[in-house]
């Protein structure tokens, strides 16, 4: 029978040369994987990085934000200040125009003075964003319409008796339109200070909610924010 042949004894591997053969093979493995692992974040930094255009974006939208909050803490106050000159005016001329007497001209002229003063905040509005130039802008039409309906009224105090109702009819449909206006940008302002973290601001005026106005919702001042 014959022997079997393999392979020479000076061709077989030691224990310790096959040991140290593994341990290189690890150790380049593990430092390739490190490596890969290095490249792939820096890689991937570098990806996710914003650049300076999209850094220069996100200022100006933070920046703006902030003037935006400004600007709405500020059209509060602006809105409680001009409400508190324009709500008796309307309030007095739906009087007037229900009580079937003349108009008076002295009484006139001091409510002319009157939306005169309360359309002074809005002559050279701020630009602001789009949510708080409308609820501005509402503000600014709701006055300007009160001064239509003052107006009419010392229109009528100057006309003869015979064509005085028509113009006092004109004067009350001006009045209760100037409110819903300004019950629609009171919504508008209510919507935008929630928005910006201020909370319910209830700037509305008195008025019939079967005039057609909107009204305030049921949340507390201040909540919500």
């Amino acid at each position: 029978m014959a022997r079997r042949t393999g392979r020479p004894s000076y061709q077989l591997d030691k224990p310790d040369v096959r040991h140290r053969r593994t341990v290189r093979f690890v150790a380049v493995a593990g430092v390739i994987a490190l490596v890969t692992a290095l490249l792939g974040g820096l890689i991937g930094y570098q990806l996710g990085r914003p650049d300076a255009t999209e850094a220069t974006i996100a200022s100006i939208k933070q920046d703006e934000a902030k003037r935006d909050a400004q600007q709405i803490v500020e059209l509060i106050e602006t809105a409680r200040r001009v409400r508190d000159q324009v709500a008796p005016v309307l309030a007095a001329i739906k009087t007037e125009t229900t009580a079937g007497r003349a108009p008076d001209p002295a009484q006139a002229r001091q409510w002319q003075e009157v939306m005169r003063q309360a359309a002074e905040p809005f002559a050279e509005p701020p630009s602001g964003t789009t949510a708080t130039n409308v609820a501005r802008g509402g503000l600014r039409g709701a006055v300007q319409q009160a001064s239509l309906a003052v107006d009419a009224y010392a229109l009528a105090a100057g006309v003869p008796a015979a064509q005085r109702a028509a113009l006092l009819d004109v004067t009350a449909r001006q009045a209760a339109e100037a409110a819903t206006i300004w019950s629609v940008a009171a919504t508008q302002l209510d919507q935008i200070s929630v928005d910006s973290g201020q909370g319910h601001q209830h700037v509305f005026l008195d008025t019939d909610p079967h005039e057609g106005a909107l009204t305030p919702d049921g949340a507390a001042e201040g909540t919500g924010g």
